[in-house]
């Protein structure tokens, strides 16, 4: 029932689409429900039978017993079959054409809903997730819900509504065999039941399988550079042989159990007609029915069995969409990051104050940060340093909202974080990633994909601010460049530079830079940084970086220290305090200076 109510979640939206495709059914199928009466009447006909007994519509019986030759009656009766398979396969192209139409238009709502949710989850949902799995969900599982919904609902019911028109056919003919070829339907309905049971389980093992194998496809595929560079292909090649193995044996063993289910069915089918032919004929003796009774009751019984033997096709879909829904459904119950969200938005200078900043993952036992207090005057250049793991990261997404603060508060321009609208907060406060994301489109693209109108002078304008026009001027195709999937194309200081020059399209008062300079040389990384102050003096600037030298042209450098601030101060002051930053400029600085020093001597 749980399975049905999700599954009708999805459907009652084109309920008028639905209620039209099982109307064309149930037409189809009464319509179908003739063609063993004309069968009935010809067979009448030919054993010269005073009166027809037979149940069709009684102006063609009348035009039928007007007809005196009996070749040129059956001829009637053919033509009239013909006559009436057409109307019937016009009503069959209908009712296809709208079982396609419902399942892509369910389709379609299912993927959009499922992206736009995925799109909402919070920073710490993405971290923990399964790409590939997530990837299944939205394709695979949404096709088989869909599929379901459009072909084998209707279908459902077209066989109840079969059943139901069929048995009353039969009926007027005899209400014993009847009763006779009903016989299967509760051992039918029992062993369907039975067998949908084991279906859900094993659907949902099958599932999960088929999950793991696309998440291994997913990373190799993503990090075949990796692979190669190990030289782990074998490993990875058995990694993938297991789980293949493992879902085909569980898929086999699946397709074992239908094999026997349709086999089981099929000589339970057989054995109906059998029963129903030797009651019929013994009927037939004793001069209670007639020949085209018979065989009229035989066309007509297909129509009581076979729809019970759909069942178990039927059931089986339904356990492959039931576990389908039950995974999208717990996609969407995952509750949406803005849930916790502010209402405010106001003008972001770039005045910001931690005060007594805690935060600490809820899988974790211990805080990441812990009573983090520091400010920035707006207009600041501030630079945090840290070993790996001090917190760095962690205070970019807590200013963004990526993450939400476990103990204390943030304030921009005296207003708290919690109260301003994440999406305002984000747009005014650009955070340039170490791994920056390039989409697989052109240089010009990824620069402008903030907003695809903007003037082209003003994308050219960035990318000289990030020190990456000329090199795309020396690019084959210039901006038009095609940058491979992830920017694979790219160096790793090219990619850096067009994520900066993409952040710079879209003005804000606010700039971080998550140790995106990494890749870039001194002397290129201080081009930048000396750039955008040109040009935004009143810009307010966030570096994390593990350089010291880099952080020694702040207004202001943090040092943070086992997830605590330990240090704040100029460059001038840190190098004589005894500290960490004192140790770190100890090994990078006296490096950078005698780097510097061979450099000028080069020259």
């Amino acid at each position: 029932m749980n399975g049905i109510k999700k599954l009708w979640g999805w459907g009652r939206h084109y309920l008028w689409l639905i209620i039209l495709i099982v109307a064309l059914s149930a037409i189809l199928q009464w319509l179908y429900a003739y063609l063993p009466l004309f069968i009935q009447y010809a067979f009448e006909r030919l054993e010269s039978a005073t009166e027809s007994k037979t149940d069709l519509p009684r102006f063609l019986i009348t035009w039928y017993d007007n007809i005196e030759d009996t070749l040129t009656c059956l001829i009637m009766i053919g033509a009239t079959m013909i006559g009436l398979q057409a109307v019937r396969s016009v009503l069959r192209f209908l009712d296809n054409y709208y079982q396609g139409a419902l399942a892509q238009y369910v389709g379609y709502d299912m993927r959009l809903k499922i992206y736009d949710h995925v799109m909402n989850l919070s920073f710490s949902y993405h971290n923990h997730s399964d790409i590939g799995d997530l990837i299944q969900r939205s394709t695979s599982d949404v096709d088989q819900t869909a599929s379901f919904i459009s072909g084998m609902v209707p279908g459902l019911i077209d066989i109840f509504v079969t059943v139901i028109i069929g048995a009353y056919r039969v009926y007027q003919i005899s209400p014993v065999l009847m009763w006779v070829s009903l016989v299967s339907v509760p051992i039918t309905a029992v062993s369907s039941t039975i067998y949908f049971r084991y279906c859900n389980k094993e659907f949902d093992r099958i599932e999960k399988l088929e999950s793991k194998m696309t998440t291994i496809i997913q990373e190799n595929v993503n990090s075949s550079r990796v692979v190669r560079a190990f030289a782990n292909e074998k490993y990875e090649f058995e990694k993938m042989d297991e789980a293949n193995r493992a879902y085909a044996k569980r898929n086999g063993k699946m397709n074992t159990i239908m094999a026997a289910f349709w086999g089981g069915s099929d000589f339970l089918c057989f054995m109906q007609y059998a029963l129903t032919i030797s009651i019929g004929i013994f009927l037939a003796r004793n001069e209670i029915l007639s020949a085209a009774d018979i065989v009229a009751s035989l066309l007509l019984m297909g129509m009581l069995i076979w729809p019970m033997r759909s069942l178990g096709r039927i059931i089986a879909s339904f356990g492959k969409a039931s576990v389908a829904a039950n995974r999208i459904d717990e996609i969407l119950s995952i509750p949406e990051e803005y849930e916790i969200n502010g209402t405010y938005v106001p003008e972001i200078t770039g005045k910001i104050e931690f005060k007594r900043v805690t935060f600490q993952f809820v899988d974790d036992t211990k805080p990441l940060l812990k009573d983090v207090s520091f400010d920035i005057e707006a207009g600041q250049t501030i630079a945090i340093v840290g070993k790996t793991g001090s917190g760095k990261s962690t205070i970019c997404n807590l200013l963004t909202r990526m993450l939400e603060i476990t103990e204390g508060d943030i304030l921009l321009d005296g207003v708290s974080i919690k109260d301003i609208e994440k999406k305002h907060l984000r747009k005014n406060m650009k955070l340039i990633l170490q791994d920056p994301f390039l989409f697989s489109k052109t240089v010009y693209d990824n620069v402008a994909i903030v907003d695809p109108k903007l003037p082209t002078e003003r994308i050219y304008e960035a990318a000289r601010t990030a020190s990456i026009h000329q090199e795309i001027e020396k690019f084959e195709r210039g901006y038009k460049t095609i940058v491979g999937e992830k920017g694979t194309t790219l160096s790793g200081g090219q990619k850096q530079r067009i994520a900066i020059a993409r952040m710079l399209v879209d003005e804000s008062n606010v700039i971080i830079f998550d140790d995106s300079l990494s890749a870039l040389d001194t002397k290129t990384d201080l081009m930048i940084r000396t750039a955008l102050k040109k040009k935004r003096k009143d810009q307010t600037m966030i570096i994390i970086t593990h350089r010291s030298t880099t952080a020694k042209e702040a207004d202001k450098i943090i040092v943070l220290d086992q997830g605590s601030v330990s240090q704040i101060g100029r460059h001038e002051e840190l190098v004589l305090q005894d500290g960490l930053y004192k140790e770190l400029w100890g090994i990078q600085g006296e490096l950078e200076e005698e780097f510097q020093t061979i450099v000028k001597e080069g020259n």
